[in-house]
């Protein structure tokens, strides 16, 4: 069964972070996209976060979970500081990710860049970039410590 929930972990950040990353590409190509065509690209960006990001860190989340129950029940391994860095980094990254970046998404692709709520596009942009970097660093974080222990 531990197969099963390290197969989901890796499927879930694979998409989380390779989200993220798509998520980034969009955002860099979209600054030479003039006003009108902001809308566009923050459309996909909410769509990327929404059925990729999100779905991922939650996967990530829960196999995790399910994991360390199982090596607790196990009582296989001794509790590595590695272990601990990817599991705190993992779980402050999702939450930024879900409680930040996806309401941020979600309103941001609300607005029109070009009407009277154009300064808020803006806010909620600039925001949404911070957030999101945020959170792929510390996702970044949990994958370097995965890999170190």
């Amino acid at each position: 069964m531990s197969h099963l929930w390290l197969f989901l972990h890796f499927v879930g950040f694979t998409a989380w972070l390779g989200g993220g990353f798509a998520s980034m590409v969009a955002g860099i190509a979209g600054g030479k996209e003039s006003r009108a065509g902001l809308g566009a690209v923050v459309r996909a960006q909410t769509a990327i976060q929404k059925r990729i990001i999100a779905p991922g860190a939650i996967l990530v989340v829960l196999s995790g979970l399910m994991l360390t129950i199982g090596m607790m029940n196990a009582m296989m391994t001794a509790l590595s500081p590695w272990l601990m860095v990817m599991q705190g980094a993992g779980l402050l990254g999702a939450l930024v990710t879900l409680l930040g970046g996806l309401p941020i998404a979600s309103r941001l692709a609300r607005l029109d860049p070009e009407g009277q709520h154009a300064a808020h596009f803006d806010e909620l942009r600039n925001r949404q970039r911070m957030v999101a970097s945020v959170a792929g660093t510390l996702a970044l974080l949990a994958l370097v410590a995965a890999a170190m222990m």
